[in-house]
């Protein structure tokens, strides 16, 4: 690896920080008012700025929000300031952006990064069942098991017994039966609105006291949050899970095995991998931007692959200053 290769995967990282920090202060202007689009497009539109200081050659694998119909970082869209390293890049400028325009916890801003040809492509799938867990249950968990054995598995990797199992449930229709599931095994069910890659992100870090996430979320921020777990241990095991005929005719034209179950390794294929996430609204996992006079303040985390490294980066922005330096308004 030459001088200038190694800078580049050294500092990328942190780079990409700056740009979930633009993505949420641009989204946190519209926190409580209702329009998830106008939140969605101007963090879309402070991303696009921000990747332009970024020294990559950086193409996006996965803009979020084309099954939202939501403004996007579209697929195969060039970012980046148009040199160093050629950079795969999956992108969601607001995670939760519901829970922006309704007043909820838990959104974030965050970018997954691989080197060229090292991240899975989904395609057109929208979902998939995933589990995740931290690296002490990282070999015991099964998506085709029943959920009482992975309770019962997970809980005696990490010393725990099943009445103490705390895990991560999206609050949505399609898990009524795994929710009842969990609770006759025993498992505490923490049920969170919003927050795929939040949860996910809680579920692999033993700081935390949520043990494990199941259930059927977001394929592209399965993919995110495979660039956050490389390196750290955790594992994640995914599936794809279309929820309609039109996503699954989508995937099998895509030529894609809908079947396969798919771990870190296999979502994620290179170590020169990368994760940045900057905290919206308030959550478990990162605190959202905070208005202090003339500073907002954000809270971010970055990782990477190569190391296993995590920072978790406290900025105070003055706003009137990068106002005058940048278009974006904050």
């Amino acid at each position: 690896m030459s001088d200038i290769q190694h800078l580049a995967d050294k500092n990328l990282a942190l780079d990409l920080v700056r740009v979930t920090e633009a993505g949420a202060l641009a989204a946190a202007r519209y926190y409580g008012r209702g329009d998830k689009e106008e939140a969605d497009g101007a963090a879309v539109a402070a991303m696009r700025i921000a990747f332009q200081s970024v020294h990559i050659r950086g193409r996006v694998i996965i803009g979020e929000g084309e099954k939202d119909h939501a403004p996007m970082l579209f697929n195969g869209e060039s970012v980046g300031f148009g040199d160093g390293p050629e950079i795969d890049i999956a992108v969601d400028p607001i995670e939760g952006t519901n829970a922006i325009a309704y007043g909820r916890p838990n959104a974030i801003s965050v970018i997954g990064a691989a080197s060229k040809g090292g991240m899975f492509n989904p395609g057109h799938s929208f979902y998939c069942k995933k589990i995740v867990v931290g690296k002490d249950a990282a070999n015991v968990i099964d998506l085709d098991a029943p959920v009482r054995d992975n309770v019962n598995k997970v809980s005696k990797a990490i010393g725990k017994n099943p009445g103490e199992l705390n895990v991560f449930v999206l609050d949505k229709p399609r898990h009524v039966g795994l929710i009842q599931e969990l609770r006759l095994a025993g498992a505490r069910v923490h049920l969170f609105s919003d927050g795929d890659v939040a949860g996910a992100l809680m579920a692999a870090d033993p700081r935390h006291r949520i043990d494990m996430l199941i259930g059927i979320g977001g394929t592209p921020e399965a993919v995110i949050t495979a660039c956050a777990l490389k390196g750290s241990g955790a594992q994640m095991l995914t599936q794809l899970n279309p929820l309609s005929i039109e996503e699954q005719q989508s995937i099998e034209a895509d030529g894609i095995d809908i079947k396969a179950i798919r771990s870190v390794d296999d979502l994620i294929t290179t170590d020169t991998c990368y994760f940045a996430a900057t905290g919206i609204s308030e959550g478990d996992l990162l605190r959202g931007v905070e208005y202090r006079n003339e500073y907002a303040v954000t809270s971010s985390m970055t990782s990477r692959g190569r190391t296993g490294t995590q920072r978790f980066i406290e900025a105070w922005h003055n706003r009137k200053k990068l106002s005058t330096m940048s278009s974006i308004i904050y």
